[in-house]
């Protein structure tokens, strides 16, 4: 997915503003109200306050111009006032922290939330007092939420076959999420597709001729059916 700010974020106001239109008249905003939104944003951001947040990288196959070290919610804001909506993004949040505080809704003693989706990632409760670098006034809860990111995680120990090594070199951001690569949606389909191209030029899995499709990358999307 490659693209600029404008375009992507202009996108997503275009089908905010086609949702909305599409709303019966009881869900209409009175007049003088502004429509508040709540933004789930899936990639990992230095959040400054509940409304704002700079995106630190991409991930999952994203390589989008002109937004790493901006605010993904002033990108937003200016998208749908360019698009004419009245609307404004109230909180911004990770989507696995968002799966956190949806299970806290229903059941306090819910402590994680892990993402296995197109991409991955997790999140736990931790006492406030036993993170390093947290600076101000503790939380009255005490506790705060880690959001760990964890599908940069790497270590040598790591199972990575042949084909991992060479999909990550070949990936719009090698070297990283590398676990995330290993295990999510949004990679195994590719990793199988690169087995069976194997199989079948060396071994005639699919007989005499390889079906080209095989050879397209991405075209073997998850589920595999």
């Amino acid at each position: 997915m490659s693209g600029t700010t404008e375009q992507l974020f202009d996108y997503i106001a275009s089908e905010l503003a086609t949702f909305v239109a599409k709303e019966r008249e009881n869900f209409h905003q009175l007049p003088g109200h502004q429509r508040e939104l709540g933004f789930t944003f899936s990639f990992p951001v230095e959040q400054s306050s509940i409304a704002s947040g700079t995106l630190i990288k991409w991930t999952k196959g994203f390589s989008i111009s002109g937004t790493v070290g901006k605010d993904v919610v002033v990108a937003l804001n200016e998208a749908m006032k360019r698009k004419g909506l009245d609307m404004r993004v109230a909180a911004l949040v990770n989507d696995t922290v968002a799966t956190l505080a949806g299970g806290r809704y229903w059941d306090q003693d819910v402590m994680a939330a892990v993402i296995l989706g197109t991409g991955t990632n997790a999140c736990y409760v931790e006492c406030a007092e036993a993170i390093p670098k947290w600076q101000g006034d503790l939380p009255k809860s005490g506790n705060m939420i880690i959001n760990m990111e964890w599908g940069n995680f790497w270590s040598s120990h790591l199972p990575m076959t042949e084909y991992d090594k060479a999909f990550d070199a070949e990936s719009l951001n090698p070297g990283e999420q590398i676990f995330e690569k290993l295990i999510s949606g949004m990679y195994l389909g590719e990793i199988v597709r690169r087995v069976l191209l194997r199989i079948a030029e060396e071994a005639a899995l699919f007989g005499d001729t390889v079906p080209p499709n095989l050879a397209l990358p991405f075209k073997l999307r998850n589920p595999v059916h």
